[in-house]
This record gives structure tokens, C-alpha cells and sequence, in this order.
């Protein structure tokens, strides 16, 4: 199955009231066991990486392989750069051929917000790729070198927002973090609703290492289309291989290689359950 536009996946899962897992990658071992379990549970899946972590997965390398994996997967799958920062690198993504970016402008002032995702998507659009905003700012950073206070979305500014900027996806913030959660999160339902009640746009969580399953579920059955997880598959994957390790299973290179691909193909389908998207990948 060719590879395809995030928003063909999220307009489904709108109208399905179930979520796309938006997983992150950072090798080839993660892009594998990640679609291993896409295609076991025949679902729908976005496979993304964020601009903070091209130093250690530089784009111009990465971004062909995953290109190229959703290519030749039986599975709907969409590829996206997540939290872009620069134009640079958000245009280096799309001539690669991802089919949807994120601009991050979060932390800039509303206004400015909107005026550069407006720029972004015209951009987008002009390559056949989608854009992803987002308003309000979702605790921590993507790669954990910050400690980022949550600014939760005004329901009022995301309908201006969705008003005055052609987007495909909207990220909120609801009280979700990026990383780990110090504590369990805390999430503004009420928020949520109302923003989902003021638009059409389908949402999008960030932050969902940490957060339970019944409040994954209480966020999807509010509108949440795509549910980004990072920190979980990189977690897993470590795990995956520590274990490997103390069970003296690794006797080479290409054992590491298996144990990397076990530890994100298990965390995958972890959340592809929770999410209720298997089965999903050919739902009309």
C-alpha cells in the first residue's frame, strides 16, 4: 500500500471515535517492530520523528528509511516530522516525502502562532503533505532537556485558530507532558470538550507515555484522533534490550537487533490495542 496523508487516516478515526497511534522512531530496528505490529493487527499507523532528536538521527538518513517502510507496508501508514522548529528542516522533511509536518509554534506568541502555520501549510499543501498545529503548550520538551510548564489550550483561541489557518490535525494541551510524568497526570476533560465542541479539525495528544488506559479512552471518546507516543517505545526498547542482556539471549549483533525490534513492536501493540484502531486499516 502506497504511503498516505495523515489526515486521510484522521478523518476515519473521527468518524470511527477510535485513535491513530503516532509512534517515534529513531532506527530502522524501531521502524520494523513498529509495523510488524501495524500489520499483525491490520491497523492504520503513523511512524514520526521530532526535530530535536536529528542530531542523533540525522533526516537526511532516517527520513528515506521511513519513507520507504511505509511504502512497502500492507498498511495505511503516514509519515510525519514532528515538532518542527525551522522552516529548514520542515521543508528538508517534505522533500524527502513526508506526508504530513507539525509546525511547533507554541511558544510563540498567538498571533505569530497562527501567522506561521499559516505560512507552513501553504508550504505543505504545495508539496500534496499535511500540517499539524498546536495551541496552548504541552508540558516538557521531546527529548526531556527541558522542563516546560503546561499552558492549557483556550477553547476559544483554538476556534480562531482552526478559522484563520487551513490545518489538517490540532495538538492541545490539557494537562499532557512530553517524557515521563513525575506524577499522575491530571487531565482537563472540560477543556478538551469544549475545544473538540469548537471545531471540526481532528485533535491530537501529545504526551501519552504515562497516561492510563482509561483516560486515553476518555480522550479519544472527546475527539483525541491521534495520540503521539515517544517516550514509551524509546523506554520499551531499552528495556527490551537490558533484558535480552540479563538473560544472556544477545550472543551478537544481530540479537541486538532482534531485542530492539521486540521492545518497540511489543510497546506498538500494546497502544494499538488501548486505541482501538486494529482492525481499522481498511474501515470504510
Amino acid at each position: 500500500m502506497p504511503l498516505v496523508n495523515m489526515s486521510d487516516l484522521l478523518w476515519r478515526a473521527k468518524e470511527g471515535r477510535y485513535a491513530v497511534g503516532s509512534f517515534s522512531v529513531a532506527n530502522m530496528e524501531m521502524v520494523k517492530g513498529i509495523l510488524r505490529a501495524v500489520e499483525e493487527t491490520e491497523s492504520p499507523a503513523i511512524i514520526q520523528i521530532a526535530e530535536v532528536r536529528l542530531k542523533n538521527s540525522p533526516i537526511e538518513l532516517i527520513g528515506p528509511l521511513m519513507v520507504a517502510a511505509a511504502e512497502n507496508s500492507e498498511m495505511p501508514v503516514a509519515v510525519h516530522f514532528d515538532h518542527g522548529k525551522t522552516v529548514e528542516k520542515i521543508t528538508q522533511a517534505l522533500d524527502i516525502g513526508f506526508s504530513s509536518v507539525m509546525f511547533d509554534g507554541s511558544h510563540l506568541p498567538f498571533e505569530e502562532n497562527m501567522m506561521q502555520c499559516a505560512e507552513i501549510a501553504v508550504t505543505a499543501a504545495q508539496y500534496g503533505a499535511d500540517i499539524e498545529c498546536e495551541i496552548g503548550c504541552v508540558g516538557g520538551s521531546e527529548d526531556g532537556s527541558e522542563d516546560i510548564a503546561v499552558n492549557c489550550s483556550d477553547p476559544a483561541q483554538a476556534a480562531e485558530f482552526c478559522e484563520k489557518v487551513e490545518m489538517d490535525a490540532l495538538a492541545v494541551a490539557i494537562g499532557n507532558a512530553h517524557g515521563n510524568y513525575k506524577e499522575e497526570p491530571k487531565l482537563r476533560f472540560d477543556i478538551l470538550e469544549k475545544i473538540r465542541d469548537s471545531v471540526e479539525v481532528p485533535l491530537v495528544l501529545h504526551g501519552g507515555t504515562g497516561i492510563s488506559e482509561e483516560d486515553f479512552r476518555k480522550c479519544i471518546e472527546l475527539g483525541i484522533c491521534k495520540i503521539n507516543i515517544a517516550t514509551a517505545t524509546f523506554d520499551s526498547v531499552e528495556k527490551a534490550v537490558r533484558d535480552a542482556y540479563a538473560e544472556s539471549r544477545i550472543k551478537g549483533y544481530y540479537d541486538l537487533q532482534t531485542a530492539e525490534e521486540e521492545g518497540a513492536y511489543q510497546n506498538a501493540m500494546k497502544h494499538i490495542k488501548i486505541f482501538g484502531c486494529a482492525g481499522k486499516a481498511y474501515d470504510d
